[in-house]
């Protein structure tokens, strides 16, 4: 039972408040209940605490050393919420090294979504989505793929936090390919973060040496196949942020 001090002073606790100029008894939905219905929805979202602080309004992409695509990416970031449309269905991919700001542009994509357009929104870690999927082929598990995966194809709109960080296999491709072209299918919108070149499988290496060719830095391409790759292209609008690690600049533990 609320307490006095508990019950909205607009709505004496009813949920809906009366609308200024309109006739007797017009009401609206109050604002503690659309406060209540989003903070529902930010931890439906699952984002981690790690980033629970982040958002696009506190977003830093002036830092010291910081290259002028990381601005770019801000303001990417910014009217893609302006302008987003469920009905479209094409999202971002945020390619860039480690702490340029990628998860945190993402998540705070997420919650300006369910803050301003009410949309339902999911955080999924990469490596741990594959590791669920994986446990649920335990027969101690209650959990069915399927059951794991729901949520994932369902919501409006899914971020898929590191792409490629998982080493690939033939299962790693078959599950990113379910995933990635369920979505695309039902016409959802997909973020995706990566920390690995938007190249071709393989594109440095045929112009190497065997053993450069072998020491060479992986390509997005080669990590989740080129196949995905160019499906990733027909989902997503392209957002490249280059320069430094600003958790290392900073020693801050909270940059995407």
């Amino acid at each position: 039972m609320k307490t006095a001090t508990e019950v909205c002073a607009l709505c004496a606790g009813t949920g809906w408040k009366p609308v200024p100029g309109a006739p007797e008894r017009g009401v609206t939905r109050c604002d503690c209940q659309m406060r209540a219905r989003g903070g529902a929805m930010i931890a439906a979202a699952r984002i981690p605490k790690r980033y629970e602080h982040c958002e696009l309004s506190n977003f830093t992409p002036d830092f010291p050393g910081a290259d002028r695509s990381v601005s770019l990416a801000q303001i990417s970031a910014s009217r893609f919420v302006q302008e987003f449309d469920p009905r479209d269905g094409r999202g971002l991919l945020l390619v860039g090294g480690i702490g340029t700001g990628k998860t945190h542009l993402a998540v705070g994509i997420l919650k300006e979504l369910i803050a301003v357009r009410g949309s339902a929104c999911l955080f999924c870690d990469y490596r741990e989505l594959l590791k669920q999927i994986q446990n649920s082929y335990n027969d101690s598990v209650k959990a069915t793929e399927l059951q794991v995966l729901r949520p994932v194809f369902d919501a409006e709109v899914v971020l898929l936090d590191e792409l490629g960080a998982v080493k690939p296999s033939e299962w790693v491709w078959d599950t990113v390919s379910l995933i990635l072209n369920t979505r695309y299918n039902d016409n959802r919108t997909t973020i995706i973060t990566t920390n690995f070149a938007d190249e071709p499988a393989g594109s440095v290496a045929r112009s190497l040496s065997p053993a450069r060719a072998a020491a060479r830095e992986e390509t997005l391409g080669d990590r989740i196949g080129e196949r995905m790759r160019s499906r990733l292209h027909e989902m997503c609008r392209i957002v490249k942020m280059d320069g430094p690690d600003f958790r290392q600049k900073f020693k801050s533990a909270s940059f995407g």
